[in-house]
């Protein structure tokens, strides 16, 4: 089997693996300082969006609130609206949202065609016609290309894109 062909025929992770990783990770930031905490929201804010953007407002309070409750409250509290994000599944529209939040870090540098091409690839998505991972895979190599380390750590890549390098962008990576 060739390494393409090992490449394509990973499986892909479903959304209870999704939960059940996400959730493992925080069983960590739990028994840790609210350094762990703000970095954890950090890493999946984009994740959470996907799943519920208003319990992502929730969870930014929550984690701000450190001053102002005990550490313990706000594990509990925090740990509380993150299993109540994750109950609702993504949908098109709030992946679509969370592109549009990703493409903001990138738009300025992009010339016409490169917006226009995006902007095709993200009504792909709309229409069905190209998964999730697909649109994901195709914007990962932005983020290395203009160096966004923030974005490299978002774990909505890390568990939504498809395993297979993009090439939408290529046109970038040749001007560097």
């Amino acid at each position: 089997m060739s390494e393409k062909q090992e490449i394509i025929d990973t499986p892909k992770l479903s959304e209870k693996d999704i939960k059940e990783y996400v959730l493992e990770r925080f069983e960590d930031v739990k028994q840790g300082k609210i350094k762990n905490l703000v970095s954890f929201q950090a890493m999946n804010k984009y994740m959470i969006m996907a799943h519920n953007q208003d319990q992502l407002k929730i969870l930014g309070s929550i984690v701000a609130s450190y001053k102002k409750i005990s550490l313990l409250d706000i594990m509990s509290e925090y740990e509380k609206h993150l299993k109540i994000a994750l109950e609702r599944s993504p949908t098109i529209k709030s992946h679509s949202n969370v592109i549009m939040h990703i493409f903001g870090y990138f738009s300025k540098n992009f010339s016409q065609s490169e917006k226009e091409q995006f902007f095709e690839l993200l009504n792909e998505f709309k229409r069905e016609e190209i998964t999730i991972g697909k649109i994901l895979s195709e914007i990962n190599p932005i983020i290395y290309r203009f160096n966004n380390t923030y974005l490299a750590s978002q774990t909505y890549f890390l568990l939504y894109s498809d395993p297979q390098p993009g090439n939408l962008f290529q046109m970038l990576s040749q001007k560097s």
